[in-house]
């Protein structure tokens, strides 16, 4: 019974024995051959394709996001292109505007001048027809009161003709020298 204490002494309970010990090992590089070969491939492609899809997922998004910012600064120089374009076609407006009033006010300036040449000869025709209407009826009542006052009749129209143009003559030189006695004060 000593030898088995003994041998129960010898034994230590922190090292198993060595046939568990062997079973142990090979068990172990078992199951690590098996993941070496099976696993660790396996699990190293698939975060291979996930490190692949999302560096290229991020390459698209950099893409997309460039694609943007160049189509933002697109829009932007159209919409400045536009607003110049509106400030130009604003300018030519007015510019034409402004023509066409000065144009628009020289026609009606011309139109003016016409109008107001047109009434005076209108009024220089009727102040010529007043005045030969009023000189034949002037030189009518000249005949008239003459031939009362010389008792005849002046019916020969040489003889009042020469009697209404010495009588006509003779009121347009009173009224010139009256004109320019009142000029002279």
């Amino acid at each position: 019974m000593y030898a088995l204490i003994a041998s129960e002494e010898m034994e230590n309970p922190l090292l198993p024995p060595i046939p568990e010990l062997v079973i142990g090992l090979i068990a172990f590089l078992i199951v690590f051959l098996f993941l070496a070969k099976k696993l660790i491939p396996n699990i190293n492609k698939v975060l291979d394709e996930r490190r692949a899809a999302i560096e290229g997922g991020m390459e698209k998004a950099e893409a997309a996001q460039a694609e943007a910012q160049q189509v933002l600064e697109d829009y932007r120089a159209q919409l400045a292109d536009a607003r110049h374009e509106a400030a130009r076609l604003r300018q030519e407006a007015q510019e034409q505007g402004v023509a066409l009033i000065a144009e628009m006010r020289s026609e009606g300036q011309r139109q003016r001048e016409e109008i107001i040449a047109a009434g005076h000869a209108q009024v220089e025709a009727d102040r010529k027809s007043a005045a030969a209407a009023l000189r034949q009826d002037v030189g009518q009542l000249a005949i008239d009161l003459a031939g009362r006052v010389v008792g005849e009749s002046l019916t020969d129209a040489g003889r009042q003709s020469r009697t209404i143009d010495r009588f006509l003559d003779s009121l347009e030189v009173k009224a010139a020298d009256e004109t320019k006695a009142e000029a002279g004060r």
